[in-house]
């Protein structure tokens, strides 16, 4: 059964940074893409961020984090990071660990993780 499990969410200031970090079980991590959402209160889930799998070498950002946002991924660890910086109020929200089997179907994950908060105070 594969599993993703989210850590590295809390309280930062605006301006701050945060690392996220994915660690992924019971599947062949490097052969699948790897992406993080965020649904804030109130809001449907949104896309954030995707690597591709293996070589893991294409990656894909939601407009309102580019620049600010790299996902990044260990194959050897299992896992995937996401390193948030400049971080802003309105980045507040759940943030959500999936796969899918390639990138262009990152829109409809097979699997996704429980969540970490991120709360950025301004």
């Amino acid at each position: 059964q594969v599993q993703l499990v989210e850590s590295g969410g809390g309280l930062v200031q605006a301006g701050g940074s945060l690392r996220l970090s994915c660690a992924a079980s019971g599947r062949t991590f490097s052969s699948y893409a790897m992406g993080w959402f965020r649904q804030a209160p109130g809001k449907e889930r949104d896309f954030v961020a995707a690597i591709t799998g293996s070589g893991g070498s294409t990656a894909a950002y939601a407009d309102s984090v580019k620049g600010r946002f790299t996902i990044s991924r260990d194959n050897a660890k299992n896992t995937v990071y996401l390193q948030m910086n400049s971080l802003k109020p309105e980045d507040t929200a759940v943030y959500y660990c999936a796969t899918a089997k390639m990138l262009l179907t990152m829109s409809s994950p097979d699997y996704w993780g429980q969540g970490t908060q991120v709360t950025v105070s301004s």
